[in-house]
């Protein structure tokens, strides 16, 4: 049975759908990322999970029973938000321990809790400090303790390295991973962060204007985006307008081949790693111009000017002897091509090679 099943969820504000008829099912131990940009229904999406927002409409299942009707504090989950709200008159050990005072656990028993949760997000001696004596990353830490202390059976963590420096919120999204592995929680961490979600979930749903448009395994929603949202919201693609005639794109007065017999206008997108260097002489090469090159550590991005067609964003490796304004003939190992209200249709370079010569 799954941990948690959304059925039709959805939220509206006035005419506003904020969440629209959201269906999934999260399974016992996983990380799921809900990713999206601002404003897009996912942080709602979690609110109503939590409780802190009424559906307008559909169900919230724990294990099976409706939570709906349950307040905040008597669900099995814990949120942890974008904000600390930690108080600041009580000492750490005090603001991790407010839940369990609450529940009227024995002193003994809280003492151990917390001591233990203190341990498990690496703050051991970090009771008895005032959260103003503490780092923004380590009192993030304490508000992830104080969530995990109370024993939930889904963790909620509403964007909660957004205020932190980008060294700090990988170092922290990986602590974040060790530690839900290590406890075995269900985990649903809402992010407009695709890096975030890439390396943090077993799963991602990408959500758009209310909507899920994909859910999937993080290598899946990156090599085979279902829309063309999905494909341009995750990592750098190169979306160009095209129009194919039986089995030939063009694109501008650059040709592609298609692996269908299909007659009208589709996109296609072409991811900027599946894009090859070729010497000039190569069949069917693309001849561009080198308009501008970023610096990228362990790789260069080109943007190549190509005549009749627009722009291009390659890779390059950074042993590749080139400098902007060189000549540059690329080809296209693999790419989508997406037409209206159809899934996706993937061609690789190697596939139409081997297609071609079958039929010579």
């Amino acid at each position: 049975m799954s941990t948690l099943s959304l059925l039709q969820l959805t939220k509206q504000f006035g005419d506003v759908k904020a969440v629209n008829q959201v269906s999934l099912e999260v399974a016992d131990g996983e990380f799921l990322c809900i990713l999206g940009p601002s404003g897009c229904g996912k942080s709602t999406a979690l609110r109503m999970i939590g409780g802190f927002e009424m559906p307008s409409y559909g169900d919230v299942l724990i294990d099976g029973a409706s939570v709906v009707d349950l307040p905040p504090n008597r669900r099995p989950t814990a949120m942890v938000f974008q904000k600390y709200t930690l108080w600041p008159h009580m000492r750490i050990f005090d603001n991790i321990a407010f839940g369990l005072r609450l529940r009227r656990l024995p002193k003994d028993q809280i003492e151990r809790k917390v001591n233990d949760a203190l341990t498990l997000v690496g703050l051991t001696d970090y009771g008895p400090r005032f959260p103003t004596q503490l780092s923004g990353g380590e009192q993030q830490r304490v508000a992830l303790a104080r969530a995990l202390v109370l024993e939930p059976k889904i963790l909620l963590l509403d964007e909660p390295f957004s205020n932190l420096d980008a060294l700090l919120r990988v170092r922290l999204r990986e602590e974040l991973r060790r530690i839900q592995r290590q406890v075995h929680i269900t985990a649903i961490f809402v992010t407009h962060d695709q890096e975030e979600a890439l390396s943090l979930a077993d799963r991602i749903a990408v959500m758009n204007k209310g909507r899920l448009e994909q859910l999937d395994v993080p290598s899946a929603i990156y090599a085979n985006p279902r829309s063309l949202f999905v494909a341009d919201f995750i990592g750098t693609m190169n979306l160009l307008p095209a129009t194919q005639t039986d089995h030939t794109l063009q694109i501008g007065n650059q040709m592609l081949s298609a692996p269908d017999s299909f007659n009208g206008t589709v996109t296609v997108a072409i991811r900027p790693e599946d894009v090859v260097v070729v010497p000039e002489t190569t069949p069917d090469a693309w001849h561009g111009t080198i308009d501008h090159l970023i610096d990228l550590g362990h790789y260069r991005k080109a943007i190549v000017l190509m005549p009749g067609f627009g722009e291009l964003k390659v890779y390059l490796p950074k042993t590749a002897i080139f400098t902007e304004g060189s000549a540059i003939a690329l080809v296209a190992t693999r790419y989508l091509i997406y037409r209206a209200d159809q899934p996706p249709v993937e061609v690789s370079r190697a596939a139409m090679e081997q297609m071609s010569a079958q039929v010579t």
